[in-house]
């Protein structure tokens, strides 16, 4: 149910990488300016210019560590809620190996990054604060093939929870102690770069937040019957009476109150009628805003940038689909069509996110990575991009 031109606004997005080594280490770094969780992967936070998360995740490393990345596939999205902070989606990718030509040309920006160094997966554990650690573990856990991980407050959910617990065991948080390197005096390595002492943070925690942009969220199923046919729903016009927009049952995430899988069950309820459990997650669409380049789809929202979800709903049967009931106020027919049909009806985006849903149903992996509804990344590929104990 689309409730308004705000619907789920006050998302903080960011992006962020993981390198590995020859010995299955990963990249950590040293942030100068956060005394309490000072270790992190290298990435950051996205700004509406940045056309993906995968662009942010390139442009940040280019800023912090001063090369230009070679990503491979997405390998987690995670969505955190927090009572003390806005939620946020972070976006965790597989980065190409470097060689040895590329670390001794790493070159961090001294506000940045004041230090470097190559951890064990148990190291990096108990070195990167609590939700960031479960994150990061996940993805050195899990096998390649199975991502990109569905992660909520760094718990794995949906078809991760066929490779991962949904509550494994919370390593010691202890931060540089366990980062040999990052905690040592200058002239020890990776970390000489680090200035003697943290500078104080530029802005409180709350300013920081205050200023930082937002992205939009939305939640949709896709549901087929025994035919392959697409449920779709009409939206009733806000303005011209003639005017017909279709699309997959869902709607805005409440931002502030919901994830986006627990958006998408509430949207079916209040859609259709349904008490249904939504399935694995088929995709991710980013959608620009218009500040990311000409080329952004004006539909999505000009001011900011749209992310949309797309949940498995499963096959449907004759009785569940005469016990719909629409949301009147915002619905005002739904219809099961053919590809044809579907096509015909969808704008562009639309339903090129759908046919790539139906391509990730079919393939029973994680879920496309889209931007404005076209494929984007790799495919995991096996130990170029992990860590080879871990590919099978």
């Amino acid at each position: 149910m689309e409730t308004s031109d705000r619907a789920g606004r006050a998302i903080l997005a960011a992006a962020g990488v993981l390198f590995p080594d020859g010995q299955g280490r990963v990249l950590v770094v040293r942030l100068p300016y956060d005394r309490k969780h000072p270790v992190a992967v290298p990435g950051g936070g996205w700004e509406p210019a940045d056309r993906s998360p995968r662009e942010t995740a390139v442009r940040e490393i280019a800023e912090e560590l001063g090369f230009t990345p070679r990503l491979g596939p997405l390998a987690c999205v995670d969505w955190a809620l927090s009572p003390s902070r806005p939620p946020i989606v972070a976006y965790l990718y597989w980065g190409e190996p470097l060689t040895a030509e590329q670390v001794a040309a790493i070159r961090p920006d001294a506000a940045e990054v004041s230090g470097w160094v190559w951890l064990t997966a148990e190291e990096a554990a108990h070195a990167l604060p609590p939700r960031l650690s479960r994150r990061v573990t996940a993805c050195l856990r899990a096998a390649r093939a199975a991502g990109p991980l569905e992660l909520e407050d760094s718990r794995p959910v949906g078809h991760t929870l066929r490779e991962l617990p949904a509550d494994g065991p919370v390593p010691e948080y202890t931060g540089l102690a366990a980062a040999p390197g990052l905690g040592a005096a200058p002239g020890a390595g990776p970390a000489e770069v680090r200035p003697p002492e943290p500078p104080e943070p530029p802005m409180d925690r709350d300013s920081y937040y205050a200023t930082r942009p937002r992205i939009r969220a939305k939640a949709r199923a896709l549901f087929t019957d025994d035919d392959g046919r697409v449920l779709l729903v009409r939206l009733r016009p806000w303005s011209e009476p003639d005017e017909q927009y279709w699309t997959l049952p869902g709607g805005g995430v409440e931002a502030d109150r919901e994830t986006p899988r627990t958006a998408a069950r509430r949207e079916i309820r209040e859609e259709l009628g349904w008490e249904v459990e939504p399935g694995p997650l088929l995709a991710l669409d980013w959608q620009p805003g218009a500040a990311a380049g000409t080329g952004a789809d004006p539909a999505t929202g000009r001011d900011t940038a749209v992310l949309v979800y797309v949940y498995d709903g499963g096959t449907v049967t004759e009785e569940l689909l005469g016990s719909i009931e629409l949301q009147e106020q915002e619905l005002v027919e739904w219809r099961l069509c053919g590809p044809a049909e579907a096509r015909a009806l969808l704008a562009g985006p639309s339903w090129d996110r759908v046919a790539a849903a139906l391509a990730a149903r079919e393939q029973a992996a994680g879920p496309a990575e889209l931007v404005s509804g076209q494929t984007v990344g790799d495919r995991p590929a096996g130990e170029h991009w992990g860590h080879a104990e871990r590919d099978h």
